[in-house]
């Protein structure tokens, strides 16, 4: 037990992070009767979806679950008042300020977790008044921090910037990564990749696949003009590689990914011209294939005592 647990009411202080197409109820439910903290992901939801999905992972468990909204959410008033009104207790907020939320968001006796690239930030979320931050360092998949900083660097100084229950993301795969990350000075740790590939996930098995076979320097964080993501090499990538050499615009960016890229890649399995998010951490993954959520949540745990037997 340390603050991470407590403050969620969870077995293990490992939390699935809230990822678009990845992160609906049947892997949000899975992590948390495996002991975790699931969250389903609001960025790739409409309302009416999102509330489809909290009501499913209500009835699929009895355990803490919660929902990742990012703030700069189009329908954000909307979804906010949708949250609430479904009872849900935990919200991890992203991609935004904390600061116009977590107050309304805690008078309604919810729990607020926002995540952050910088220290700077990290300062910004305790003044905003959340319980605990996520501190996700440049490794990550999807949209990152314009920092670039390195998880290794910035769980220590994140640390050293605030009080508030610290979870650790980005590059964390495995149960030694765990270990690494509670001895930086985390209390818990977010894990999207590693979750993103699971048989539960609402990924495309073909993206699955696909990522399950990546090696080493095969992401590549891009569209640093628009919000920075971490791609895989594919024809669309290439397109951005080559546009970003020769100094497109950031109008000229826009154009190019144009609408629903992520969706094609990630849910529909579009290999070559959907945007393919995943994180570093997939070339550890490489030919493990799709597990359970709860044969992932025994590996992590076992691996885990042993790195710490080792120490």
């Amino acid at each position: 037990m340390n603050r991470i647990t407590s403050l969620f009411g969870i077995k293990y202080p490992i939390i699935q992070g809230g990822m678009v197409w990845c992160s609906g109820w049947r892997l949000a439910s899975a992590v948390s009767n495996a002991g975790g903290l699931g969250l389903l992901g609001a960025g790739s939801m409409h309302p009416e979806t999102l509330q489809e999905h909290i009501r499913k992972c209500r009835a699929a468990t009895s355990q803490p679950f919660g929902v990742n909204i990012p703030l700069m959410y189009p329908q954000i008033d909307e979804i906010m008042q949708m949250v609430v009104d479904e009872g849900v207790k935990i919200v991890f907020t992203s991609a935004g300020s904390p600061k116009k939320w977590t107050g309304w968001l805690k008078e309604r006796g919810i729990t607020v977790v926002h995540v952050v690239s910088s220290s700077r930030f990290a300062m910004k979320a305790e003044e905003a008044g959340v319980d605990a931050i996520v501190a996700e360092g440049f490794e990550a998949g999807g949209h990152n921090g314009r920092e670039e900083t390195t998880t290794m660097c910035l769980i220590p100084a994140v640390r050293t910037a605030t009080t508030l229950p610290l979870i650790a993301a980005g590059g964390i795969a495995t149960g030694a990564a765990i270990v690494a990350a509670r001895a930086l000075g985390a209390e818990g740790v977010q894990i999207g990749t590693r979750f993103a590939l699971t048989a539960e996930s609402s990924a495309s098995e073909v993206f699955k696949e696909y990522c399950l076979h990546l090696e080493e320097g095969d992401t590549k964080l891009l569209l640093k003009k628009l919000a920075p993501v971490r791609l895989v090499r594919n024809n669309f990538r290439d397109a951005v590689e080559a546009a970003e050499a020769v100094g497109a615009t950031e109008e000229e960016l826009r154009t190019l990914l144009g609408r629903g890229r992520a969706k094609r890649g990630i849910l529909e399995g579009d290999l070559e011209e959907g945007e393919l998010e995943i994180g570093q951490a997939s070339a550890l993954l490489n030919g493990k294939g799709i597990q359970s959520v709860a044969a992932v949540m025994l590996e992590l745990t076992e691996e885990y005592r042993r790195a710490l037997e080792r120490l």
